[in-house]
């Protein structure tokens, strides 16, 4: 017998409750019929549009098979004889169906493992990897588990809804799961594993951009005298001092050259070409070349080794994974930052991370003038999109751009600064030479001349300017219209 269940939101109140009617949640049935187990969403959240697809499956599953004819009464029209053969009867064309060969349901686990052999096929990052397993393998298989969901066509936009709500990360973190999320699906469209897409429902995750801070000069060199005393005098692993000149080092690494933390740890020491450091970035693949000024590349060259020394690298053993690296540079930088006590005016203590080090380097080359399509090069960015979404309000070429607009825009609708020791000649001059605001913005004011008697604030247009010096056209005044100008 099947029957109705309301599959509640994790919010509804009444979810505890599946023969509850009247709340928005959506439908489904469910149920054994001629020993067929049945559980389909009613794709709506109306119960009785929902019995009303109850009743035709119920029909559907009990119509009675096609009666079998009658056998004569007669055995001898029964059984023929051996004069007549035996011949099949003849069906109507009515009478033939088809048969229809249907593509058997696949199961979220089949479609979760096959999307993530396929992801290993495409030698995507262990890191890439790591994610998309948590996500589909962690996260969403075991949530569709718990929810009674087995097949893949099961999936709607509500169940995404609910799988949504169940995050708990950032908006930054939430926006990228959604778009991990919906590939995912996309590829099981490709596929042949379900018909349409269901996220294609699912609102964007609204995420605002917050401005790309960095360490001004003052701040940086706090940093730096925060090495002087980090630490344990009682010492450790290394000598303390050594400790200290290696984080120091470090710290003048990433500011001048921009590199991430872990293109810095796994830098090589034959990529430095004299003042100059040459690597492959291991995010982007992208090659860069930077150069350093020279008190940096002493310190490199001088770098006192670490616990277990490598001759290949200035920081790193090469054992193990550089993940594990960074993350001991991390905590390292974590107790500096605590230690320099970077604080805001208003006396917040201003979050620090080793990231701002590329950042800073970043910001100041914007700030001193240098194109942000040399800075997307050396940022080893692989687009200058990338650069300009981060350091687009950096750019000091555009702050100028913009402060001459405005200036120029406070020009539109004035009229000249009159001279408060000269009285006007001629006012209705006057009135004929004030600024047209219509075209405020492309007047042209011409500096005084020496020894000027007038005019010297005149505006003229780029127009009037041609005209004037225009080949073959005179700028003298006839003998009459001077004198007459003595005159006035």
């Amino acid at each position: 017998m099947l029957s109705v269940y309301t599959r509640h939101h994790p919010s509804c109140k009444n979810a505890g409750d599946k023969t509850w009617r009247r709340c928005n949640c959506p439908k489904w049935v469910w149920g054994s019929q001629n020993g067929q187990f049945i559980r389909q969403s009613a794709k709506t959240h109306s119960w009785e549009a929902a019995e009303e697809l109850r009743r035709q499956l119920t029909e559907a599953l009990t119509q009675p098979s096609r009666p079998t004819p009658e056998m004569p009464s007669n055995p001898v029209l029964a059984a023929p004889t051996s004069a007549q053969p035996r011949v099949a009867p003849r069906l109507a064309a009515e009478e033939i169906t088809p048969v229809q060969h249907r593509k058997p349901r696949v199961t979220v686990e089949n479609a979760v493992e096959a999307y993530l052999a396929d992801a290993r096929s495409r030698e995507l990052e262990s890191s890439t990897l790591s994610k998309l397993e948590t996500i589909f393998r962690k996260q969403f298989l075991v949530w569709s588990r718990i929810e009674g969901i087995d097949y893949l066509d099961q999936i709607e936009l509500d169940t995404l809804l609910n799988f949504r709500n169940t995050w708990k990360d950032g908006k930054l973190a939430k926006q990228k799961k959604q778009s991990r999320l919906i590939g995912f699906f996309w590829a099981c469209v490709r596929r042949g594993y379900i018909a349409q897409n269901p996220c294609m429902g699912l609102g964007k995750i609204k995420v605002v951009q917050i401005p790309t801070d960095y360490f001004p000069r003052d701040e940086f060199q706090r940093i730096l005298d925060a090495t002087h005393v980090y630490g344990d005098p009682r010492g450790g692993f290394i000598p303390i001092e050594d400790l200290r000149t290696r984080l120091r080092t470090m710290t003048l690494l990433m500011r001048w050259s921009g590199l991430r933390i872990r293109d810095a740890i796994t830098f090589e020491r034959h990529h430095l070409q004299g003042d100059s450091l040459l690597l492959y970035q291991a995010k982007t693949g992208t090659p860069v070349y930077v150069p350093l000024p020279p008190y940096v590349v002493d310190a490199l060259n001088s770098v006192p080794p670490g616990p277990k020394p490598n001759p290949r690298y200035f920081f790193w053993s090469g054992n193990g994974d550089p993940k594990s690296a960074v993350a001991n540079w991390q905590r390292s930088y974590r107790r500096l930052f605590e230690l320099a006590d970077i604080r805001k005016p208003d006396g917040e203590v201003k979050r620090c991370h080793p990231h701002m080090f590329r950042d800073t380097f970043a910001v100041e080359m914007l700030l001193a003038g240098v194109p942000i399509d040399q800075v997307s090069l050396l940022l080893g960015h692989a687009s200058v999109k990338i650069t300009e979404k981060s350091y687009a309000p950096f750019v000091k070429a555009r702050q100028i751009q913009l402060q001459e607009s405005v200036r120029n825009a406070w020009l539109v609708g004035q009229s000249p600064e009159p001279d408060p020791t000269r009285a006007p000649k001629n006012s209705s001059t006057n009135a004929q030479r004030s600024v047209d605001p219509r075209k405020g913005w492309q007047l042209i004011r011409t500096a005084p001349r020496p020894g000027a008697t007038g005019d010297e604030h005149r505006h003229i247009s780029p127009c009037d300017s041609e005209r004037a010096h225009k080949p073959g056209s005179s700028s003298r005044r006839s003998p009459g219209k001077i004198a007459r100008a003595n005159d006035r």
